[in-house]
């Protein structure tokens, strides 16, 4: 065998920076690899997107209080998962948040106040899993209420970086990194033979990071208030929306999610940021293989038992 090449790309797909590095026995097999990796990631896109009035995404949606939608089985399958973190996490994650006012909360630099509690709670109404129907004999979705709308952009690049993975797998790669705007999933290991590993970044230098974890064969995915948030009588509110109250969380600067899959890791970021440190660590604490790292807004890092962060 000869000596194997790194072979590195990046694009947009899904409307994010994915970026492919694999390590393969020349260029021209990394490169027709990357290739058919980017054909799933687009084909997946267009399943799911909902910038496009022909994916079954937005089938679903506007058939939202009149019909079911006949949809394919992966989706279907996707729903479920959704629904299965939905019942974990209380709610916090929930894929039906498409409905959501959009103008509350465009967090520009002049935005000075919260919308009060209850213009919120309305904005929410319409947020409720348990509203939506598959009925997996017919492969069909049906969201109960007018108006309301799914969207998979809590789980949807990790699920992309997962079956890019697959793709590559089965290609013959044995290492690489799949990086979905930050959900990464690597395998194998680096060119020398030591294992890959990830920066958890200093939440004060977000180009700095405070500690590296060996990841390989696992997937991270991070989700935080330091690179969107606005700061409101000298209080930091994250982007991240609370479906439950329609209202900004606070307390929680960053979380991040170690796992085998970057699907599971996607999913549960952004729930942790809604629970809570207290209860997002209880809640990583009880599924098997998947830690978790947390820092509050006053730089504090927090660890699920699992995990040793140096």
């Amino acid at each position: 065998m000869g000596k194997s090449v790194s072979v590195n790309r990046i694009l947009k797909l899904m409307g994010n920076r994915f970026e492919f590095t694999l390590i393969a026995e020349h260029e021209q097999e990394g490169n027709a690899a990357i290739d058919a990796a980017v054909a799933e990631v687009r084909r997946i896109e267009h399943l799911l997107t909902t910038f496009s009035d022909l994916s079954q995404t937005s089938l679903i949606n506007e058939h939202a209080g009149l019909s079911p939608v006949k949809v394919d089985e992966e989706v279907i399958s996707l729903i479920e998962r959704s629904v299965r973190i939905s019942e974990i996490t209380d709610g916090a994650f929930d894929i039906t948040y498409g409905s959501i006012d959009k103008r509350l909360w465009n967090f520009d630099p002049d935005m000075t106040s919260l919308p009060d509690e209850e213009t919120a709670l309305k904005s929410v109404g319409l947020i409720d899993y348990r509203n939506m129907i598959l009925n997996k004999e017919k492969s069909t979705v049906f969201l109960k209420n007018k108006g309301m709308r799914i969207g998979f952009g809590g789980i949807g690049k990790g699920y992309a970086a997962d079956k890019a993975k697959l793709v590559l797998q089965k290609l013959g790669i044995k290492s690489g990194i799949v990086n979905a705007a930050g959900d990464l999933i690597t395998w194998g290991t680096q060119a020398g033979g030591h294992p890959w590993t990830v920066g958890i970044a200093d939440p004060e230098q977000t180009d700095r990071p405070f500690s590296a974890l060996k990841i390989s064969d696992m997937a991270i995915a991070t989700s935080g208030s330091y690179e969107k948030f606005v700061t409101i009588n000298g209080k930091r509110y994250s982007h991240t929306i609370d479906p439950k109250t329609g209202l900004p969380v606070s307390g929680v600067k960053s979380v991040s999610i170690i796992c085998p899959s970057a699907e599971l890791a996607d999913a549960l970021a952004t729930p942790v940021v809604v629970m809570g440190i207290k209860i997002g660590l209880e809640l990583i604490n009880q599924i098997k293989q998947v830690a978790c790292i947390v820092i509050d807004d006053n730089d504090r890092v927090y660890t699920s038992n699992n995990i040793n962060v140096i």
